[in-house]
């Protein structure tokens, strides 16, 4: 999420939106967005809905969710999907924002 944060004036100058989803609740989302002075939106989803509607993989070896990344364009159509092996298998935010470009999100 460091690597979001420092990127984030990007996404904003494409209009991209950043929504970052975890499987915590609301109160311990809204804790940990505080904390870390977070400017992009956080979804809780304990429930674990929106990791089923887009087949994010779980991995209890490897602590849970594994990172996925959707590029959604403004007509609701996932234009790109990045499903991580790992926790550090996560595209670059300059990769993101090409793509956001090429597929005119902005």
């Amino acid at each position: 999420m460091a690597q979001l944060r420092q990127d984030y004036s990007k996404f904003v100058e494409r209009d991209v939106e950043v929504v970052v989803v975890g499987p915590e609740d609301a109160p311990a989302f809204a804790k940990f967005w505080k904390a870390n002075s977070l400017p992009f939106i956080g979804l809780p989803d304990p429930s674990h809905s929106v990791l089923k509607l887009y087949g994010q993989e779980v991995n209890l070896f490897k602590l849970g969710r594994m990172p996925a990344q959707v590029l959604i364009d403004k007509d609701g159509v996932a234009r790109f999907v990045h499903y991580g092996h790992s926790m550090q298998d996560i595209p670059e935010n300059e990769e993101i924002l090409a793509l956001a470009d090429e597929i005119n999100v902005r």
